[in-house]
């Protein structure tokens, strides 16, 4: 009886089951992707994901304990010299489930498991996700500098009135010492002519 025992057995036995799962784990880490069953590609999350996370320390014992999974020197090689590097700063989460819908014999869901820091679509689309932040951002940017420009109009167009305002005013006052000189002229003038006048009943006396 299987009670309380969660394990998907796959319907196979111990070796056979270890076998394939070792055998799923080696061609996922050599192509970057595989296609296979939900339930195959669940119990392939849980058996490879521990082996990715000793690839990140490269030493003679996390080999050891790595090859006694997979089986396989070349695969050991290539996850410690390509995978390793690229999954150093992931915390776990290494691999993706994406279905792809049902098989046509049998009827079994289908999906993709693969290698989460080798998918350049899901990067691609994170980076235009990033510059519409930045174009998000430049935009406001943008309409602050158009109100400073705004700003900077109006400053313009009060400096240019008290401008005109001021040349008026000087205007004013260089018309109004021309006025004031006229009458002095005037009141220079009458004096002379009094002097004249009497120079004049001088002579006739």
């Amino acid at each position: 009886m299987r009670h309380g025992k969660k394990f998907n057995h796959l319907g196979r036995k111990t070796a056979h089951r270890k076998a394939m799962l070792s055998n799923m784990a080696c061609s996922l880490i050599e192509h970057k992707s595989i296609n296979t069953t939900v339930a195959k590609a669940k119990a392939l999350r849980k058996y490879v994901e521990p082996i990715i996370t000793k690839s990140k320390t490269d030493s003679t014992h996390s080999r050891r304990l790595v090859f006694r999974y997979l089986q396989d020197k070349d695969r050991v090689a290539e996850l410690f010299s390509t995978v390793a590097p690229k999954i150093l700063d992931r915390p776990g989460g290494y691999t993706r489930i994406i279905r792809t819908g049902y098989r046509l014999g049998d009827n079994a869901e289908m999906c993709m498991i693969e290698l989460v820091d080798f998918n350049e679509i899901y990067s691609n689309e994170k980076a235009k996700k990033t510059t519409r932040r930045s174009r998000r951002g430049s935009g406001s940017s943008a309409a602050a500098s158009t109100e400073e420009t705004v700003e900077v109009a109006t400053d313009a167009v009060v400096t240019e009135e008290v401008k005109t305002e001021e040349t008026k005013a000087e205007a004013k006052s260089d018309d109004k010492p021309a006025a004031k000189a006229k009458p002095a002229a005037k009141a220079k003038a009458k004096p002379k002519e009094k002097k004249d006048d009497k120079s004049e009943d001088s002579d006739k006396k």
